[in-house]
């Protein structure tokens, strides 16, 4: 059985609390395990939540401010201490190329030839080909280069067993009818995809880290099933949200329902807020936004929720 979920690994922003430990997100989808913005810490947090570098296939890093990328040293030595077999892709801002290998090659160890860079670049899609998923970055506004993304499964169909019997399409067939939308049926009668199905929208998830408002962050939120968006201060904050190109909860639930996203996952919680204040990020969000709100701990396993019917 597949399994799609977020397994938040961090949930703090610039500097790591008792609470909650630099940045980290690991989104499986079905066979794949994606790896956000890995902060200090990422390792250890993995074993807490019972990850292993074999489950990564990609790494995906938004930007190279220390709390989302200081922990990819430890990940790359650990796939190759591992040994690690599989391809694991690794997306990151072209413009912080430099970062990129200091961080890449920060110690010595024994290196691994497995991670494949795949750095993006420009103001529009970046579509991040191989293994079967389809992710694409966009730019968000930011105080260095720093891009969102957005992993996408392709529309499909449902097929409607009632409909197959009654005309007479069964075994090898169903393959068939799925694969070349037509086949002859008894009789003679051609039988079409469309007679026997139904639309299966694809599912989504969108990942938008340190921005401010801005159209990008909407575009990979459209329609996500799950947005997983920063929300560093409460709205009180507003004016130094914007000084530091950063979010409030109630921006973040206003971009969540700009995008009609489904399920709201806030977090890169800044450090000055103690528990207490926690259920205000999810009101302050939830005044903009009328789906579920999840303000993210530490450990959490979140799941995407179940397709649209």
């Amino acid at each position: 059985m597949s399994v799609r979920e977020l397994v938040v690994l961090g949930s703090s922003s610039a500097v790591p609390t008792k609470r909650r430990n630099h940045n980290g997100y690991f989104l499986r989808w079905d066979d794949h395990g994606v790896l956000f913005d890995p902060g200090e810490g990422t390792q250890r947090q993995m074993r807490h939540a019972g990850l292993s570098a074999h489950d990564i296939t990609r790494i995906c890093i938004t930007h190279f401010h220390g709390d989302h990328s200081l922990g990819l040293p430890g990940v790359v030595q650990r796939i190759a201490r591992d040994r690690v077999e599989h391809t694991v892709r690794a997306a990151f801002p072209a413009a912080g190329a430099a970062y990129w290998e200091r961080l890449r090659h920060a110690t010595a160890f024994g290196d691994t030839g497995v991670i494949a860079e795949q750095p993006v670049d420009g103001l529009g899609a970046c579509p991040l080909d191989g293994d079967g998923l389809r992710i694409t970055a966009l730019p968000l506004d930011h105080r260095m280069p720093t891009y969102g993304y957005r992993l996408q499964e392709p529309d499909a169909r449902r097929m409607l067993p009632e409909r197959l019997a009654a005309l007479g399409v069964s075994g090898p067939d169903i393959g068939r009818l799925q694969r070349e939308g037509r086949l002859e049926g008894p009789g003679g009668r051609t039988v079409t995809l469309e007679e026997c199905s139904v639309p299966r929208p694809g599912q989504s998830m969108a990942f938008v880290m340190d921005t401010g408002e801005c159209d990008n962050a909407v575009r990979l939120a459209q329609d996500a099933d799950m947005l997983v968006i920063e929300s560093t201060y409460l709205d009180s904050e507003e004016r130094l949200a914007a000084d530091y190109r950063h979010l409030t909860a109630g921006q973040a639930g206003r971009i969540a329902a700009r995008a009609r996203a489904r399920l709201l996952v806030l977090t890169h919680i800044s450090e000055r807020y103690e528990a207490g204040d926690e259920p205000r990020f999810v009101e302050q969000a939830a005044a903009r936004f009328d789906g579920p709100v999840v303000l993210a701990q530490d450990l959490d396993r979140i799941g995407v929720p179940k397709r649209r019917s």
